[in-house]
């Protein structure tokens, strides 16, 4: 039973390291497409 659980423990630790090291290095394209709001005048204080 220890011998299961540690290789199971073993497996989920390379899986989150993996998974961080795949996100630190994953270039993510910013948004090419202009991003526009109305914003009304009530909002702001006189």
């Amino acid at each position: 039973m220890m011998r299961i659980s540690t290789i199971v423990m073993v497996l989920l630790l390379a899986g989150l390291v993996g998974g961080a090291v795949f996100l630190a290095t994953w270039e993510i394209p910013a948004p090419s497409a202009p991003v526009e709001k109305v914003i009304s005048n009530d909002q702001f204080p006189n």
